[in-house]
């Protein structure tokens, strides 16, 4: 599964949250933030590390899990460009209304203008 398929599912997006907040979580502390049973929790953690969004840890019977720093970025990247290419786009929608407000006013102006004419 790559990374965007694993960020899809809200579940693994809350956990992604919780462990970018906490820094670091035991299974168990990751379970405690849900309502669904551990085995749930389990696969979702097992579906982040399989695309390498969070790294684990051994530490004597507890497994600590941890954002993985590069797939964030690269993630980040890819949210970057269509963000630019956003901006771009609603920039030039703003210059376009703005030509039509001007043209508008313009065509208000000319016709108060033969009103006054009469």
């Amino acid at each position: 599964m790559d990374k965007f398929t694993a960020i899809a599912d809200p579940s693994r997006r809350r956990i992604i949250e919780l462990l970018a907040v906490h820094g670091e979580l035991s299974a168990t502390e990751v379970c405690s933030h849900f309502q669904v049973s551990p085995p749930a929790i389990s696969r979702h953690l097992k579906l982040l590390l399989d695309s390498h969004v969070i790294t684990m840890e051994r530490r004597a019977q507890q497994r600590i899990y941890r954002l993985n720093p590069e797939a964030m970025h690269s993630i980040e990247e890819w949210a970057k460009q269509y963000r630019q290419m956003w901006v771009e786009r609603f920039d030039e929608l703003d210059k376009l209304l703005q030509q039509r407000v001007k043209k508008l006013i313009s065509l208000k102006e000319e016709g108060n203008g033969n009103d006054g004419d009469k």
